[in-house]
């Protein structure tokens, strides 16, 4: 490309930016945003890095590298972000709800434009995974494969049902404080590992673990978290308890599923995922400034609104693109990094070459599902006005004014920031 063309497209490229940016409500508070995508976008990469299918001749299996490297640990501390995703939803949802009251829209009507922009997008991949795997075992494919395909690609969808869960909850968690969910937790594990309870008491966990992070998004909406003292209170009190427990009380170490491992800290979450949450939750709190002060930027700020646009798609497709990557790569025989076993540094080496491959495949999935994410998001205000306003107290004007600012710049602007207040 000539310098006139890379200067074309970088002047196309800011210009943009800055439709979305002047297109966006001034009150709108950025660093939510931009904690969002950076929890979709570590839970994307997280899956891609440790998550490894390995060919044993017409069967593909899953395998880890934390399996056979596990000092690549820190590695799911810094991707596992699922606390400061349920952090940022319960703020948001919080926010809106006290918005859609402030206006007089009733309950019902709040709760199924959330819902409906959460699940719409969900049946286009059971559509195609209930088509791909009836077509795959009757072409003869090996069961073990089928379910393992199934699995994880699927494997997102336990997420979307415990946000809804806690979505509709949203009234009775407003005012909850966090300590009695985390207490939930703290018992169960009692039970389970200090008194030989059963094991299905970690299921309990599923809904009590996930809302402590949502409880504080709401105490964040109170304007309770403002200080930086409980950030770092946050951070540094779940770091050490979290070390604690690591080191004392036997918890692994590794803050994601390790296949083989008798224990797991995410499935069902463990006391130490939650704690390890919080000093997540505390980081995220205390680099709002800095988030607010990046988002100024222009190409930043329109970068993260496209990842908030799209941000279920991403989470739901994710996973299909790793497959089909690797089910297209067996054409070539094992490839490294793709097919063979995430045994050492030269595999790290090789998958670290497969994600640009792994995000094209995701790109292609975006531009063929997208619609059903855009068909989630609706027309009315109510959904505008969730994540729309940075206060809580702000009931009225702003998507109207958000209307008529967008309206006021050419399309390709006005599309992109009008379903930036969507997500």
């Amino acid at each position: 490309m000539t310098d006139i063309g890379v200067r074309a497209v970088r002047r196309g490229v800011r210009q943009g930016a800055e439709r979305i940016g002047a297109a966006t409500p001034p009150g709108r508070d950025r660093a939510v945003d931009a904690l969002r995508a950076a929890a979709v976008l570590g839970v994307v990469l997280g899956h891609w890095l440790v998550t490894a299918l390995v060919s044993d001749g017409r069967t593909l299996r899953t395998a880890s590298p934390l399996q056979h490297m596990p000092w690549l640990t820190p590695v799911s501390w810094m991707l596992q972000t699922l606390a400061v995703f349920f952090l940022v939803g319960g703020h948001v949802a919080t926010r809106g709800h006290a918005s859609a009251r402030a206006r007089g829209v009733p309950y019902h009507r709040w709760l199924t434009a959330r819902l409906s922009r959460l699940f719409k997008p969900v049946t286009a991949v059971l559509t195609l995974w209930t088509v791909a795997a009836v077509a795959l075992l009757l072409s003869g494919t090996e069961y073990g494969t089928v379910r393992t395909l199934v699995k994880l690609a699927l494997s997102p969808m336990w997420f979307l049902l415990v946000f809804a869960c806690l979505t509709a909850a949203t009234p009775l968690l407003a005012r909850l404080n966090p300590l009695w969910p985390l207490a939930v937790v703290l018992h169960v594990d009692l039970l389970r590992f200090g008194l030989g309870g059963p094991s299905w008491l970690g299921w309990v966990n599923v809904v009590a673990a996930w809302t402590v992070p949502y409880t504080l998004g709401a105490a964040w909406t109170r304007g309770e978290l403002e200080g930086r003292r409980a950030g770092w209170t946050l951070l540094v009190g779940g770091a050490a308890v979290t070390a604690v427990l690591v080191v004392w009380a036997g918890y692994p170490a590794s803050m994601v599923g390790v296949p083989g491992q008798g224990l797991s800290n995410l499935y069902p979450p463990t006391l130490a995922v939650v704690t390890f949450g919080l000093a997540q939750c505390g980081a995220a709190l205390l680099l709002r400034g800095r988030l607010r002060q990046a988002m100024r930027r222009p190409v930043a700020w329109a970068a993260v609104a496209l990842v908030n646009l799209s941000a279920m798609t991403v989470f739901l497709w994710h996973q299909t693109a790793l497959m089909a990557t690797t089910a297209t790569g067996l054409l070539a025989g094992r490839l490294p990094g793709l097919h063979t076993p995430p045994d050492g540094m030269h595999w790290v080496g090789a998958r670290l070459l497969w994600l640009p491959v792994f995000a094209s495949a995701l790109a292609v999935c975006w531009a063929a599902f997208r619609l059903f994410e855009r068909s989630g998001a609706g027309r009315s205000g109510i959904g505008r006005s969730g994540a729309g306003r940075a206060g809580a107290g702000r009931a009225g004007g702003g998507p109207e004014r958000g209307s008529r600012v967008v309206r006021a710049h050419r399309p390709s602007g006005r599309d992109a920031a009008a379903r930036a207040r969507h997500v």
